[in-house]
């Protein structure tokens, strides 16, 4: 009988189409306080803080081009929009 460990195969994961996978690293102590908490599905935890990331990064991106466009245009007079308006429903 041989007293070696079995090998591990590295066997391939089937995933829905478009759907990607990452690795994420903590120390052995979160990981330990993880486990106390088995109701918890970490992976949508997880899926959500990067995605609320994102999102907020995406919003700071926006105020950024906001800004940069605004100083391209020339301020409006008092009254010129309000003019503009009625012009506009006069037609």
């Amino acid at each position: 009988m041989d007293d070696r460990p079995p090998q591990r195969i590295n066997t391939p994961r089937i995933y829905e189409r478009g759907v990607a996978v990452i690795t994420v690293r903590i120390d052995e102590n979160l990981k330990d306080r993880m486990k106390t908490h088995k109701g918890i599905n970490w992976s949508e935890v997880i899926r959500r803080a990067i995605l609320e990331r994102v999102e907020a990064e995406e919003r700071l991106e926006a105020v950024k081009e906001i800004d940069a466009m605004g100083k391209h245009v020339r301020a409006v007079r008092k009254g010129e929009l309000v003019r503009w308006v009625r012009e506009d429903r006069g037609r």
